[in-house]
């Protein structure tokens, strides 16, 4: 840090009736800093109580030190610029109140303040921690996570109800959003592209509810998944193909399952030479080309107006030279356009829908098709559907909670007026361990889909041993 730093960091005591800025705000209210555990997200019994003992302590200690820093300088320092700066602070009013707190305790201090006064308070090292996939907070005194596909209640709390609406406050605002009473629902994204939900009340009947999913920072790839079991590696490389050749397919299944994860990690094997346009709620996907456009829609304004819907980003993403389109998720009327731009010169265009199986997404298309609006007979609309897509990939979490693509189905047109499938590769349980791990098998159905037929003149060789009904298909074998 340079010495102009060090000069300004400190200030004398502030005037009287002064603003604070909003970096103050969060500190003097974020001062009243929820019990947390020292060593991790999860606390012992001996820590939670300890935690709790200090929390008027770190009250006071937020206020000494607002009285002699000189908060308008932090935006200029990093956090460890700000922690080395804090520590002796820290230390002089450790020692003029005789804490008996050791090394690792005081660090714990500094770093619990520097989250609340920078952060997002005590669930910074939930977010920090990368084996957790989901952060659940149910009230200011509930907080749940997921791990390896198990919830877990930790002993992270707020203060109170008004210190969690202050953190997500600055979730929200961070992308120009808001939560209140007139809007008490929102999704927004953290800086790392997690993705937040926010009930408060009076939707929430027991106080702010939070769902975080969080995305780890290196993406999955289709290799990640085969080492953990998700897929076998010949699935790996149909979806590789598939994803290189321009055929368009939908990712389905359940809330949680996966979906986002897969889409990310197939996109990887588009190639760099192509512009991607993506359209999202809350923008989330994290590709790795070059050339992404990322798009994302925008809530209405108190009056209802100014709403820009998925609907018609898609409709000017057209407009914007893609050679394909991507979709976060469709869930109502702007699968009509999906479908159209998959059938107007947009081959390889990907997207994931809520379904259970590969024929309810098929059904569930047909029913937000309709919600267009548009006159079209149900003949028409399937029609679209079985020329639009030619792939969906099925994932599912099981009830062990890993998470599993469990059918690989090609759509080959229609019969009358049912839409054809047939479905290439399959996930299927053969027993639940005594623990309840679940057990399985990848097996090939020994149906070639048709598309590889065509793969030959683009240079994309897909062996045909991958498709024999055989022995079941291996996998790396990891949870």
């Amino acid at each position: 840090m340079t010495s102009g730093f060090i000069g300004r960091f400190y200030k004398q005591r502030q005037p009287e009736g002064e603003e604070h800025s909003e970096i103050a705000d969060l500190a003097v209210d974020g001062a009243q800093i929820a019990p947390q555990a020292s060593s991790g997200p999860v606390a012992t019994e001996q820590e939670t109580s300890l935690g709790r003992d200090m929390v008027a302590e770190r009250v006071n200690l937020h206020r000494y030190l607002l009285d002699r820093i000189n908060l308008g300088i932090l935006d200029m320092l990093d956090n460890e610029e700000i922690a080395a700066e804090i520590r002796p602070l820290v230390k002089d009013y450790i020692r003029q109140n005789n804490f008996p707190l050791n090394a690792k305790e005081i660090n714990d201090l500094i770093q619990d303040i520097t989250d609340e006064m920078l952060g997002l308070g005590p669930i910074e090292p939930l977010l920090a921690d990368d084996s957790i996939a989901d952060i659940l907070i149910n009230g200011h005194n509930s907080v749940y996570v997921e791990r390896r596909g198990k919830l877990e209640c930790t002993a992270v709390r707020f203060k109170d109800e008004d210190h969690l609406l202050r953190v997500v406050n600055k979730i929200v605002s961070a992308v120009g959003r808001r939560v209140d009473e007139s809007t008490p629902l929102v999704d927004a994204r953290l800086k790392d592209g997690s993705r937040v939900n926010v009930a408060i009340r009076p939707i929430s009947v027991d106080g702010p509810l939070v769902s975080i999913r969080k995305f780890t920072r290196s993406p999955l790839t289709l290799e990640r998944l085969v080492e953990y079991g998700a897929m076998p590696n010949a699935m790996r490389i149909l979806l590789s193909a598939a994803v290189k050749g321009k055929v368009s397919m939908i990712i389905s299944g359940g809330t949680g399952s996966g979906k986002t994860t897969l889409l990310n990690a197939m996109s990887s094997q588009i190639s760099e030479k192509e512009r991607l346009i993506t359209i999202e709620d809350a923008a989330e996907l994290q590709l790795q080309q070059p050339h992404v456009g990322r798009l994302e829609t925008r809530p209405p304004t108190l009056d209802g107006r100014n709403e820009i819907r998925q609907r018609e980003l898609l409709k000017n993403a057209l407009r914007m030279r893609p050679d394909r389109i991507i979709v976060g998720e469709v869930r109502g009327e702007e699968a009509f356009d999906m479908l159209q731009a998959m059938n107007t010169g947009h081959e390889g265009s990907m997207t994931t829908i809520h379904a259970n199986t590969p024929r309810d997404a098929v059904g569930r298309l047909e029913q937000m098709v309709g919600m267009a609006g548009m006159p079209m007979s149900q003949l028409s609309v399937r029609s679209q559907i079985a020329s639009a897509i030619t792939l969906i990939v099925q994932v599912q979490r099981l009830s062990d909670g890993t998470r599993k693509v469990v059918s690989v189905s090609e759509i080959t047109g229609m019969e009358g007026e049912v839409v054809q499938m047939q479905e290439i590769m399959k996930f299927k349980k053969t027993g639940t361990d005594d623990d309840g791990r679940i057990r399985g098998e990848f097996r090939a159905t020994g149906l070639r889909p048709r598309f590889v037929e065509e793969f030959a003149e683009l240079g994309i060789i897909v062996p045909a041993a991958i498709f024999e009904p055989g022995a079941p298909l291996q996998t790396g074998g990891k949870s």
